[in-house]
């Protein structure tokens, strides 16, 4: 059985586990907080938006049985998703501090809104966690992506598809929430590919990484540039990604140009799969929650030299402080590779790609 697959299958039963009241959607109660201490412990998991559709359906699941299996079903899960909004996030993160969780893992809607109760928890003896996007202020690890790698396979994958005709050819950038620390970190990774090697013709940043953001400023691009005229997009994300591809359709499009994406969202890799999307960044949810799980596990029960070895990398956090880190590697999803990344990590079933609407582009790649 796929690894992820099996991961989620004992998902269900370590949230049955996990699972007690829902207040402001925080479900668990909180143990007093201590330096360390055995299996009985609450774990705070702050996720920040459910457009994204891997933190419902395989982060916050994953996370959930990670912490089940390391405690022997005695840790609790407090869980947490802010829907986008900065203010609601730090609202459950005081309530988190409130219930003297043991730890706290917050994936930040705007990296510096979070900041004070990052803070908040220091000085409350609680350590904080930074997952996916490194928030700001004192948080003692980080769990992500080498993201500036992310924008250089992103950028690459474009380069690539435009081949010898780069130099002459005219993009537009659709980056990601300028709040969010990683969306400079995806930007800078793919510039410096593009940099001196095509035109950068308009580049647009996307509040709250908004779809519906993302498809106004590509018509503002398709009016400013030309349709005809657009010979790749970047898009930070899969979200993004299919705005993009839409606007495109609508202003008459019969040829989409590459279009880059991120996070393997099923609707992403079915175009893949017909050739609209041409490439989107899978980032395996299965080890970056695995190794969130660990991490806090350990670091509540003071297993210093266990805690150590998950994070070997170090960031450079804001004022020059170095985070211990720890990395996960990325992957460029394309038509050539579905089956051996997604397919095979059991992230989706060759039947949930292949739905009636894509089954030939599925038999024209030989995916089946």
């Amino acid at each position: 059985m796929p690894r992820l697959a099996l991961a989620l299958a004992a998902a269900a039963s370590a949230l049955a586990l996990t699972a007690c009241g829902v207040v402001d959607g925080m479900d668990g109660s909180g143990d007093p907080a201590t330096a360390a201490k055995g299996d009985d412990m609450t774990v705070g998991l702050l996720l920040p938006d459910k457009a994204t559709s891997r933190f419902e359906t395989f982060d916050h699941p994953i996370f959930t049985k990670e912490i089940a299996s390391l405690t022997h079903g005695k840790g609790k899960v407090v869980y947490a998703n802010a829907e986008a909004s900065a203010a609601t996030q730090s609202r459950q993160f005081r309530r988190m501090v409130d219930r003297k969780v043991d730890v706290i893992l917050v994936d930040a809607v705007d990296a510096g809104a979070i900041e004070p109760e990052v803070g908040r928890a220091k000085d409350a003896g609680i350590p904080v966690i930074a997952y996916d996007r490194l928030a700001r202020g004192p948080v003692d690890a980080f769990v992500s992506h080498d993201n500036e790698l992310v924008g250089e396979v992103q950028g690459r994958a474009i380069m690539t598809a435009l081949g010898s005709k780069a130099e002459t050819s005219e993009i537009v950038m659709m980056n990601g929430d300028p709040a969010d620390p990683n969306t400079a970190s995806f930007k800078k990774g793919a510039i410096d590919e593009f940099r001196n090697n095509v035109r950068i013709a308009r580049a647009y940043d996307t509040d709250k990484w908004s779809p519906k953001v993302a498809g106004a400023n590509m018509k503002k691009a398709i009016q400013a540039v030309g349709l005809h005229n657009i010979a790749a997009v970047y898009s930070a994300n899969d979200g993004m990604a299919g705005a993009v591809i839409e606007a495109m359709k609508q202003a008459g499009a019969t040829h989409i140009p590459p279009v880059t994406g991120q996070d393997a969202n099923l609707d992403a890799v079915q175009r893949v799969v017909s050739g609209e999307q041409s490439m989107t960044v899978y980032k395996s949810f299965l080890d970056e929650a695995t190794q969130a799980a660990e991490m806090a596990v350990y670091k509540v029960q003071g297993k210093d030299i266990q805690y150590d070895a998950l994070t070997p990398d170090k960031v450079e956090a804001a004022g020059g402080r170095k985070v211990p880190a720890a990395l996960v590697p990325v992957v460029s999803v394309t038509r050539d590779n579905i089956k051996d990344t997604v397919v095979a990590d059991g992230v989706y079933t060759v039947g949930q790609i292949c739905t009636p609407e894509y089954a030939a582009d599925c038999a024209a790649i030989g995916l089946k």
